[in-house]
């Protein structure tokens, strides 16, 4: 069990970097998330409000801290992979950047650190689909407005595939915790409730 308590750990550790703020200071020399409605350290908001370039280095450092642990995790085993120790290393980064350490448990939303988990299935890149068809399903076609409900609703409905399709434990049980994970933060976030709205794009 120590061998996946190092990765949880340093998934934590890492998770709880968020680069959002360190690339807007560094290139736009301003706090990105100030004048936000939902004072998100995240992705989104970096592309909005520090540019392209703030956006894409953000991009990569939320996405990177999700897949290393797991990556590294899954390929340096020598041994068979525990279920329970898979699905906490899983969700480390996550909870990392959702309530991170360095600044006092006020973090961002998980989102783009979950697709990194996701990815650290490679070559496997199905389980990433998975979120990002829901989360296309949500935004294109049966559109879900706003982002709060959207992305409720989106990892809620991934959850029950990752059920029904993954056939190892560790990942459902992971994608379970991060959902779990992600909701609380999305209840204790700033942003404004607004009614949900549920519209068929092709009716219009």
């Amino acid at each position: 069990m120590l061998y996946y308590i190092i990765f949880i750990v340093a998934g934590y550790l890492l998770g709880s970097i968020l680069f959002a703020p360190i690339f807007g200071y560094l290139l736009k020399e301003k706090d990105i998330t100030s004048g936000t409605k939902d004072h998100n350290p995240g992705t989104a908001n970096a592309f909005m409000q520090g540019g392209i370039l703030c956006g894409i280095l953000t991009l990569l450092g939320d996405l990177g801290k999700g897949f290393l642990p797991v990556f590294l995790c899954l390929h340096f085993a020598d041994k068979e992979i525990s279920s329970v120790g898979l699905a906490l290393v899983m969700l480390a980064p996550v909870l990392g950047h959702t309530f991170p350490i360095y600044h006092k448990f006020h973090g961002g939303k998980g989102i783009a650190t979950t697709f990194g988990c996701l990815l650290g299935y490679a070559p496997n890149l199905i389980p990433a689909l998975i979120l990002a068809i829901f989360f296309i399903l949500f935004s294109l076609v049966i559109r879900i407005t706003p982002h709060f409900h959207r992305t409720i609703g989106t990892y809620i409905c991934a959850t029950g595939i990752f059920f029904v399709w993954s056939d190892t434990l560790g990942q459902k049980l992971g994608f379970l915790l991060i959902t779990v994970v992600v909701c609380i933060r999305m209840h204790l976030s700033k942003e404004e409730r607004e009614e949900c709205k549920v519209n068929l794009l092709w009716m219009h």
